[in-house]
């Protein structure tokens, strides 16, 4: 079975309940629908056409409102937020849609159609939170390789793709544990990770790959169990006969499914050359590090994009933490 049809038939399983918080866009409504007709999800809108089989609640007006500003004034009490700015802010409907994530009204939320990344990842972090195991929230874009003359088949993680711009060692780290659980969820695989860099297994010295080696250290540690290799150039992570001339003692015993990028730059140019030039289907970017699932969307993105991204925040809701208090 295809990745993607993996994940959907695991959502249909699920049944989780997701809030589309731009339902006003055409494109979020008629994906709303899709996905009550495909069984993908249990879905509201926020805002947006009376659809059948779909939720629908009016942000500016919902008659639980005075209860989500309170929670979200007693959150941000500390840093300074006012009761009245709280009711008015709790009126947007990204943060509203995580507000009731939050609170265990939804199982997670997608937006971002519509509102900036910076929005909807600012929500996500300071309503939501962070999840307690987790060293940082990150991101990744699912890469699907399935085309009949596609040179490597199945799915694949590129993180971090779109979010933390120069992790240091710890956070590169927390990424790749991170990446290596999504690609568990997502792709129901046992991870193998590869640190990517200029370099494989010291063939260049230069004081930037410090960086990669003690994250390395530091996964190991952290997990030692997991198959993870790195400082590796992107050919000999990918060919076994590349890795087995330049990197012979490599603990990789196949093709990595999670590819960790060295920081945002090389993330975010090698995932669109992949997808631009190797024809590779990228769903993303998917939040992960969070205590409940909410992800962004592109701004151009199409039905079917949104569709696939709440399929994924609906597995990604199979096995989320506490919302910490």
């Amino acid at each position: 079975m295809k990745p993607l049809d993996r994940i959907h038939e695991t959502a249909k399983a699920l049944n989780r309940h997701i809030i589309l918080s731009e339902g006003e866009d055409p494109r979020v409504a008629e994906a709303a629908r899709r996905l009550v007709d495909q069984g993908l999800a249990r879905v509201t809108l926020m805002g947006g056409p009376e659809i059948p089989g779909v939720g629908r609640i009016d942000p500016a007006g919902a008659p639980d409102l005075a209860e989500l500003a309170e929670e979200w004034h007693r959150l941000r009490a500390a840093k300074g937020m006012t009761a009245e700015r709280a009711l008015e802010e709790m009126r947007d409907p990204i943060r509203q849609a995580a507000m009731r994530v939050r609170l265990g009204q939804a199982d997670g939320t997608v937006g971002g159609a519509v509102a900036t990344t910076a929005d909807t990842v600012r929500a996500a972090l300071q309503i939501i939170g962070r999840a307690p195991d987790a060293g940082i929230v990150s991101s990744f874009f699912l890469m699907l390789s399935c085309g009949p003359a596609a040179p490597v088949k199945g799915g694949m993680i590129f993180s971090d793709c779109g979010l933390v711009i120069q992790p240091d060692a710890a956070e590169l780290a927390a990424i790749a544990l991170s990446a290596a659980e999504s690609c568990r969820q997502l792709l129901a695989e046992e991870p193998r990770v590869a640190l990517l860099s200029f370099s494989t297994a010291g063939s260049a010295d230069h004081p930037s790959l410090g960086r990669i080696r003690e994250a390395l250290a530091l996964i190991r540690a952290a997990a030692p169990d997991l198959e993870v290799d790195g400082e590796m150039q992107f050919d000999a992570a990918l060919d076994d006969a590349i890795r087995a001339k330049k990197a012979p003692g490599s603990r990789l015993t196949g093709r990595p499914n999670v590819f960790i990028f060295p920081d945002l730059a090389a993330g975010n140019i090698g995932y669109k050359i992949a997808q631009r030039l190797g024809g590779l289907t990228a769903i993303g970017p998917i939040l992960q590090g969070l205590a409940k699932p909410a992800n962004d969307l592109s701004r151009g993105c199409s039905v079917q994009d949104i569709v696939d991204a709440s399929a994924v925040t609906a597995v990604q809701a199979g096995t989320v933490a506490k919302v910490p208090a």
